[in-house]
Parts: structure tokens; C-alpha cells; sequence
């Protein structure tokens, strides 16, 4: 479910005109995801050291079943609503350019917001549990920061697999995963 919500995000920035609107919208994933309790790759990974055992177990569950939601989404995309999907294909051609660096730099900085998102939730209380959220997710879709299952979803839209598209995936699930264990670490000082 929360691979198919990261798709609804990713619809929704797609389908804005201005993109401040559609970076902000896109936040309702994320929004629903952790009021439903779901579980999303991007906020368990920073769990691992945390949460120790065999979380590190749930945490590959979840990302499988994460890229299953996105590819669902994706598919559903493709047959209705094939104007999003083609301006899915012009943003992934362009994330395709990038060097293995810039994807794994710009997934730390994504996976380091989207820890300090979910743990500013799940920590907060009131209104204040969702400022993380409502400014995280705008942030790293405007800096244009890497996600992996938004980039997934993207990719899916587009109808793009192919080996190039997983070393980029790959990056960005490393690069999310290293931005989220810092911001762990330095949460836990």
C-alpha cells in the first residue's frame, strides 16, 4: 500500500502546473502512510541500528513490497492517465544522465530528510508530528533529491526497466539508506 500512496504522490506533482503545489501534495503520501501505519522503505531504513535484532529483516520486506506498490501504481498510470506518464519518461531520461555520484549524494540528502520526517512524527505530538512531513518531503522534491520509491514509481510510469534504471535504483536505495543511518546517529547523541 505504501509503494501504491508514493504513486498517488507521484501523480499528483506530475499533474501540477506549479511544481510548489505538486512538491506540497506530494506529501500526502507520506502523510497517510504514517497515520495508517504503513510501513515505507525510506522511513524504516533509519530504524536498523536503532531497533537491532532482526528488524534489518522487515525492513528488506518492506522495500520488496515497496517496489511491488510502486509498480502497481505505475502500471494503473500507464493506462490512465498516459500524459503522466510522459512526463515521467522526460524526468527519468534526465535522472538517467546523472553520474552514480550526484544519485548517491542527492539519495542521502533525500534519506535524511525523510528520517528526520518520520521520526519528528513519530516523536511529536499535536499538530507538531506533522511539520516533518509537510516540509521534508516539498523540500527533497524542490532540491531535487533522490526517493527511491518515488523514483521507482517514476521509472514504472515511464515504462522504463532496464539495467541502467536498476544501478540508478540501486544508488538511490544505498544513498537513502546512508542519509537516514546519519541522521539516526546524530538523533541519537
Amino acid at each position: 500500500a505504501s509503494g501504491i500512496l508514493i504513486g498517488v504522490g507521484g501523480i499528483v506533482y506530475l499533474s501540477c502546473d506549479i511544481k510548489y503545489i505538486g512538491a506540497f501534495l506530494f506529501s500526502l503520501g507520506l502523510f497517510t502512510i504514517c497515520e495508517f501505519g504503513l510501513k515505507l522503505y525510506t522511513g524504516e531504513v533509519g530504524y536498523i541500528f536503532i531497533n537491532k535484532g532482526t528488524f534489518y529483516l522487515e525492513v528488506l520486506k518492506t522495500l520488496f513490497g515497496n517496489i511491488i506498490g510502486t509498480f502497481v501504481a505505475g502500471i494503473m498510470t500507464t493506462f490512465s492517465k498516459p500524459g503522466i506518464s510522459e512526463k515521467a519518461l522526460m524526468l527519468c531520461n534526465s535522472k538517467l544522465e546523472q553520474k552514480p555520484v550526484q544519485t548517491l549524494i542527492l539519495a542521502f540528502f533525500c534519506g535524511a530528510l525523510m528520517f528526520i520526517a518520520v521520526n519528528t512524527y513519530r516523536r511529536g505530538s499535536g499538530i507538531g508530528r506533522y511539520i516533518g512531513i509537510f516540509t521534508a518531503v516539498p523540500v527533497f522534491i524542490l532540491s531535487g533529491f533522490e526517493h527511491c520509491m518515488a523514483d521507482m514509481y517514476y521509472f514504472f510510469s515511464a515504462g522504463i526497466v532496464s539495467f541502467k534504471m536498476s544501478v540508478f535504483i540501486v544508488l538511490c536505495i544505498i544513498g537513502n539508506a546512508l542519509g537516514a543511518f546519519a541522521m539516526a546517529y546524530f538523533n541519537d547523541k
